[in-house]
């Protein structure tokens, strides 16, 4: 009886103290004044137009209902409120179009789809002109079939102005034509080509731009290199390698006779 005590106040502190650290971090990120946007900065990437995604409700779950779903060309999904970093209330059952779905992660990418904000419109039917709910919406996750690759589950979350959202934003690498360890004759070890921030919902990056036309052989770029909005807040350590110039293929020498 005791040591259950002591184990639920010590949880009691250290979910204070988690507590307490997550809301100092997003007090140093978002503007003092509420009514205070932030923007984009000039020099940064910008997305484009938020798509609009439709959807209809879906009452029930389970994967009976899941599979006929996808047989009617519907993909079930599910739409979150984020709280404290976890998925919290005001959750809803969705279904969206398996072609529009499919559309716009063929033509963004897996990883940018899933950086990317979205205005999601759920309606009674998907040909009706009545809207039950819009809501800016950013995809947390696509399931995705493991022989065909087609997206089987996607789960969305709320992404209202004051939300700050873990993202995992894609790397764009530039600059390989120059390298001058590249031109000669290293090769481009990538070695991570997402990296994870907590944004501000208003400026999430469609994607991080990096430069590695002046890398020299056996030069590397590490994640507190990377240039970013100031409000995003960098998840792992600033320390982790995400791009390497390898030392130079060295050629087969030529057999002795």
């Amino acid at each position: 009886m005791y040591l259950t005590r002591v184990l639920q106040t010590r949880t009691r502190l250290l979910h204070r103290h988690l507590t307490q650290s997550a809301t100092a971090a997003i007090e140093a990120i978002l503007p003092a004044d509420p009514e205070t946007r932030l923007t984009y900065l000039d020099g940064f990437p910008r997305p484009q137009p938020a798509e609009t995604i439709n959807a209809i409700p879906r009452a029930e779950s389970g994967s009976t209902i899941s599979v006929r779903e996808r047989k009617a060309g519907r993909i079930p999904g599910i739409l979150f409120e984020q709280k404290d970093g976890q998925y919290g209330g005001n959750k809803r059952l969705i279904s969206v179009q398996g072609s529009q779905i499919k559309k716009l992660v063929n033509a963004f990418g897996h990883s940018y789809f899933l950086s990317r904000l979205f205005y999601l419109q759920v309606k009674p039917q998907f040909d009706s002109d009545d809207i039950i709910e819009q809501v800016r919406v950013l995809p947390r996750l696509i399931h995705l079939h493991p022989s065909s690759d087609a997206v089987i589950n996607v789960t969305f979350i709320r992404a209202p102005p004051s939300a700050l959202l873990k993202v995992d934003v894609p790397l764009k690498f530039r600059g390989e034509d120059i390298s001058p360890g590249l031109r000669k004759g290293a090769y481009l070890n990538i070695i991570k080509r997402t990296v994870k921030y907590l944004c501000p919902a208003d400026i999430i990056p469609p994607y991080i731009d990096v430069d590695i036309s002046e890398m020299d052989a056996g030069a590397k770029l590490v994640t507190g290199d990377l240039k970013v909005h100031p409000a995003l807040k960098l998840i792992p350590s600033k320390d982790e390698p995400i791009v390497k110039i390898m030392g130079a293929r060295i050629a087969a020498e030529p057999k002795k006779k």
